[in-house]
This record gives C-alpha cells, sequence and structure tokens, in this order.
C-alpha cells in the first residue's frame, strides 16, 4: 500500500512532482499524438489545406468520444480515490467495475449510432460538398475504433488516480510512438492519405488499451478489475454519473462549440477560415493539455486528503498547483502573441490559410491568459465531488457566454470574421473571472469545517 500511503503522508511539494510530471509529459507526449496526424495531414500534396480542413470537421466527433470517455473516468475516479482516502478498497473496486461496463456499453452504442450517421453528422458539423470527402475518409475508420479510445481514455484515469502516474504516462506514451511511426507509413508511403492517419491512430488506441486492461487486472494495482467487482449497481454508477456529468459537459460542448464556430466562419469566411480554425484548435492544445495534465496528476492529491480529512495537505498542494499553472500559461501566452508563425508553419504551407490564422489567432486566444483559473478551479470541485458547482460552471463559459456572443456579435459589427473570434476572449475572462471568485468562497470555507472537523475530534 506504499503508493496509497504517500498521498497521504510524502510531503506536498515532492508528492506533487512525483505525480504531476509523469502527467504533465504524457499529457505533451499525447499532445504529440493528436498534432502528428494535423501536421502529416497539412503537408499531404495538392490537398493540404483541404485535407485539414475536413480533419478540422471531424474535430466535433472526436471531442464527443472523449467527452463521453471522461462522463465516467472522470466521474469514477475522483469518487475512487476519495473512498481510497477512507480505507474503503472495496467500494473503490466495485467503482472502477462499474466504469469498466458502462465504458463497454458506451462504445458499441456510440460505434453503431455514429458509424450509421456518419454523412449527416458532418454536413451539420460544418462540412461543405468541397470538403465532406476528407471527412468521410477519416471520420468512418476513426468511429470504428472509438471503443478503443473510450476504454484507454476512461479507465486510464483509474491509474493516475492511485498515484501511478508513471504507468498512466506510459498508456499515452505507447499510442503516441505507435501513431507517429505509423502516420508518415501509411500516409505517404502506403498512399493512403487522411485515411492512413485514421488508420493509425485506431491501432495506436488499440494497443493502449491493453496495456491498460493489462495494468488494471495485474497485482501492482490497489483496486483490481475483475469478476467479482463487474456488476451493475445502480446507486454507485449513478453517482459516477451525476460527477461525471460536468466534465463530460465541458468536453461535449467543445463539440458543440467547433460546430457553432465552423459554421459560422464557413457562412462569413468560408472553407480557408474552418481549415484556420482547425489549426488554432490544435495549437490551443499546447496550453490546454499541459494544464489538464498538471490537474490530472494533482487530483489524487486533493481527493484522496479530502476524503482523509487532511485540509493543510488539500490547500498546499492547491496553491503549487494554481502557480504552476498560471506560470506556464503565462509563457505560452506570450510566445504565442509574440509569434504565432511559430506554431502556424508546422501545419500548413498554403500562404492563403497562414496568413489568416496568423491573423485570427491573436484575437482567439487574447483571453487564453485567464484560462488556468477557470480550468484547475472548476477540476478542483470535481476532485473534492462537487458535481453541482462543477456542472454549472462547466455550462457556464461555453453554452451560457461563448456559443450566444458568437451568433449575437457579428450582428454588431461589420466584420462578421473578426466577431466571431472575438467571442472567446471575452468569455474566457468572464468565466475565468466567475469561477475564481466562487471557487475561493467555497475553498476557505471547506477548509475551515474541515479544521473545525479535526480540531472536534482531538
Amino acid at each position: 500500500m506504499k503508493e496509497k500511503n504517500i498521498l497521504g503522508t510524502m510531503p506536498i511539494p515532492r508528492l506533487f512532482i512525483k505525480l504531476t510530471a509523469p502527467a504533465v509529459i504524457g499529457q505533451i507526449i499525447n499532445m504529440l499524438y493528436n498534432i502528428v496526424d494535423r501536421i502529416f495531414i497539412g503537408k499531404i500534396p495538392d490537398v493540404g489545406p483541404m485535407a485539414i480542413t475536413g480533419m478540422g470537421i471531424c474535430m466535433p466527433l472526436i471531442i464527443l468520444i472523449t467527452a463521453f470517455s471522461s462522463l465516467i473516468g472522470m466521474g469514477g475516479a475522483p469518487l475512487a480515490s476519495i473512498a481510497m482516502g477512507k480505507d474503503d478498497l472495496k467500494k473503490a473496486e466495485q467503482i472502477l467495475g462499474n466504469s469498466f461496463l458502462a465504458l463497454l456499453g458506451l462504445g458499441i452504442f456510440l460505434t453503431a449510432f455514429f458509424y450509421g450517421f456518419k454523412e449527416e453528422i458532418l454536413f451539420f458539423f460544418g462540412a461543405s460538398e468541397n470538403t465532406i470527402y476528407y471527412a468521410m475518409e477519416y471520420a468512418e475508420i476513426y468511429i470504428l475504433g472509438s471503443i478503443f479510445v473510450l476504454m484507454t481514455m476512461g479507465l486510464n484515469v483509474f491509474i493516475s488516480a492511485q498515484g501511478f502516474s508513471l504507468y498512466s504516462m506510459i498508456t499515452v506514451s505507447i499510442g503516441a510512438v505507435i501513431n507517429i511511426i505509423l502516420d508518415p507509413l501509411l500516409i505517404f508511403y502506403f498512399n493512403l492519405g487522411i485515411k492512413g492517419a485514421a488508420i493509425a491512430t485506431v491501432i495506436a488506441q488499440g494497443i493502449s488499451m491493453i496495456w491498460v486492461l493489462k495494468f488494471l487486472i495485474g497485482h501492482r494495482t490497489q483496486i483490481r478489475l475483475f469478476g467479482e467487482r463487474l456488476r451493475i449497481n445502480p446507486t454507485i454508477l449513478s453517482r459516477i454519473l451525476l460527477l461525471g456529468v460536468s466534465p463530460f459537459i465541458m468536453q461535449s460542448t467543445e463539440s458543440l462549440l467547433n460546430i457553432t464556430l465552423n459554421t459560422s466562419l464557413l457562412k462569413f469566411g468560408g472553407d480557408l477560415y474552418v481549415g484556420s480554425m482547425s489549426i488554432m484548435a490544435t495549437i490551443s492544445q499546447f496550453l490546454v493539455l499541459p494544464l489538464s495534465g498538471l490537474v490530472q496528476g494533482a487530483q489524487p492529491i486533493i481527493s484522496y486528503n479530502f476524503g482523509a480529512k487532511k485540509p493543510k495537505r488539500m490547500k498546499s498542494g492547491f496553491k503549487i498547483l494554481l502557480a504552476t499553472g498560471v506560470l506556464y500559461t503565462l509563457i505560452f501566452y506570450c510566445i504565442i502573441l509574440w509569434r504565432p508563425s511559430l506554431f502556424t508553419e508546422l501545419f500548413t504551407t498554403d500562404k492563403n490559410l497562414l496568413q489568416a490564422t496568423n491573423w485570427s489567432i491573436s484575437i482567439y486566444m487574447a483571453g487564453y491568459i485567464m484560462l488556468p483559473f477557470q480550468i484547475i478551479c472548476q477540476q478542483s470541485f470535481l476532485a473534492m465531488g462537487q458535481a453541482k458547482i462543477s456542472l454549472f460552471l462547466a455550462l457556464l463559459r461555453k453554452i451560457i457566454l461563448l456559443i450566444p456572443l458568437i451568433y449575437i456579435l457579428p450582428f454588431f459589427m461589420n466584420q462578421k470574421v473578426f466577431a466571431v473570434f472575438l467571442a472567446e476572449p471575452i468569455a474566457d475572462i468572464i468565466a475565468a473571472l466567475t469561477t475564481t471568485l466562487l471557487f475561493y468562497r467555497y475553498f476557505r470555507e471547506k477548509i475551515r469545517e474541515l479544521e473545525g472537523d479535526i480540531h472536534v475530534s482531538n
């Protein structure tokens, strides 16, 4: 039980580095995993700009599948950590077993649904007659491997939730390395184009899934996936879903946001700006995924010590998490505003697409300096099992603010494309300020409450 004990005993700075370093490295590798496809696709001779635009059309679909993995994984993993903090390993294993069965069922259903309506869905996502061919080439293969994505991402968080961040990182690394090797071979050598990128991704995710399952049924894990725990418990499953709704909405609304942006930009700027948005969405992962790694690594610290009623360790862990996230964001923010071409030229050599993207990125990402406050505070609510508050904050930025602004601002501005991009920083700033204020109030009260419990027990 050494790994479990360090969550409640190891000095927080050392524990933070031990858990977050592999998680961040894993997310950076995951970032490469996601970005390599776009880089190679954008460099396909003659059709690169249209192909990367077609890939952008598929992004809402990819985000939706990832969101369903978070519905179960990010709902179950904090509950498992809290149960472990209370020394209730049986409950933690029941949570894991219910999560596995839910992911399996979702994988079968989503594969059948998305494949059956793939063309209609892609047109709804913003495809045009020029881009539907490339979107279909990628989507029809990716959908068939969606169960691998669900199982890998939904179960891997249960590895990091136990403090095994290194093994969680290996999961991502296996998939990334395989994908990076297969991409150029399938896209260029075997001349499969965008279809080759999809095949590479599916193979990589399938092998990653095997690794995760092997770990969770092995003897190194503290909570095991085995037959006795593989029974649906309605009470446990409902708690998983209740807590998982917040990250699900955060990610699924990202899909809705992509659809809104794609259709609005197609209307006001054409395929060129849809392609630009595809590149910017990919570049945003340079910020969002490392921040997610920090939160993923710190989540067991907050969740475990919340369950164990150790407020000082919770407070220390959160402060280090926030300071690290803000510092990283500041560095990224300065680079992206100073020289956006350092990023955009990775994905295309087309002069028109480069010009459009370099212009729009400084507008679209102007409010990204506030993202660490939004992401870290909202996810910390989740780590403490606060589903309702987390759900509201998940809805605030995208559903309540951003999507309405995308539709409203063009009515009041002559430069329609500029107005669409301007909606993002406005929503980022308002949502981050609201989230930070709510979290400060709740977290301070919770720390006082736990300190009072300790005083009474003594």
